[in-house]
């Protein structure tokens, strides 16, 4: 049976009493891909981080494959199946490659690397380079790896392409379209984000403002506008 059902219904959530996420909710199906869209500070960040535990919930439920999981902190959400590639990327700088991807292992065993190294081929050439000597698009490369090697059933990624010259851009998604599990991604990059998803959702002040298939927003110029302040490519 596929896993990676993510339900999210009255989420109310935010840093301390500030509420930034608004009642919102959604659907993921297993082996889904959603883009969550909006203009800077309308809440994807706050969003993502609510999802695995790292912001104040107030109100609402959060279900991965039936089971509530809004009650865990984030070591155990992310036991549950849930992994997240923060905008921030979080390298452990003074490791190499290599150690830091055995800090995303969980438990399997150092033989997994090689996951790694087949998707991005790139960590293998660096292994053991330190985690501050990579480019940028390096240490994306290795931070989604890393999240890849606990072999998550929900994959929530927080604009993975921010800074990245176009032709690394192009190598990420490939190898991200080649996943076979649920995806969230937050990306300024529209077309892009619409190339690789299925569904999207958008939101502005902390709420859903519109949800749907990929191919509806497409056709919407005025939405696309109005909500994003761009026009995505036919």
């Amino acid at each position: 049976m596929p896993t990676g059902l993510l339900e999210v219904s009255g989420l109310v959530a935010g840093y301390g009493e500030t509420r930034i996420i608004d009642r919102v909710g959604f659907t993921v199906p297993a082996g889904g891909r959603l883009a969550l869209l909006g203009r800077n500070g309308v809440g994807k960040s706050t969003l993502l981080a609510t999802l695995v535990g790292q912001t104040t919930r107030h109100a609402g439920s959060i279900r991965l494959d039936g089971v509530e999981i809004s009650g865990l902190n984030s070591s155990r959400r992310a036991a549950a199946g849930l992994g997240y590639v923060p905008q921030t990327r979080d390298v452990f700088r003074s490791l190499t490659v290599e150690e830091n991807l055995v800090t995303g292992l969980k438990g399997r065993p150092r033989s997994a690397l090689e996951e790694a190294y087949a998707l991005f081929p790139r960590l293998a050439e660096r292994r053991r380079n330190g985690g501050g000597e990579l480019s940028g698009g390096e240490q994306q490369m290795l931070s989604v790896a890393r999240a890849l090697l606990g072999k998550p059933s929900v994959l929530l990624l927080d604009e993975p392409l921010e800074g990245l010259a176009p032709v690394i851009c192009d190598l990420l998604m490939a190898a991200l379209g080649t996943l076979d599990m649920t995806v969230v991604l937050v990306e300024q990059q529209v077309d892009r984000a619409l190339d690789f998803c299925r569904d999207v959702i958008m939101m502005d002040r902390g709420r859903v403002v519109h949800s749907g298939p990929v191919a509806e927003c497409r056709d919407d110029h005025a939405l696309m506008e109005r909500h994003l302040g761009v026009v995505a490519l036919a």
